[in-house]
């Protein structure tokens, strides 16, 4: 299932998946996979994400 609201929130940031990539410090393919649903992030993954947007709902990009 494609996570649409992970992509819809880095698009109101203005961020590319590459400079998404770069601030959560995996890989383009790796998060672009992510972002598709083909992966699941680890949960480092998730914390990092956490700490750099701290007001964004984790549970409605990567749990639902």
């Amino acid at each position: 299932m494609e996570r649409e609201n992970l992509k819809k929130y880095r698009i109101s940031l203005k961020k590319s998946q590459n400079e998404m990539a770069n601030l959560l410090g995996i890989t383009l393919s790796f998060y672009s996979k992510i972002e598709l649903g083909l992966k699941n992030p680890s949960l480092n993954t998730i914390k990092r994400f956490k700490e750099i947007f701290p007001n964004a709902d984790v549970e409605k990009f990567f749990l639902s």
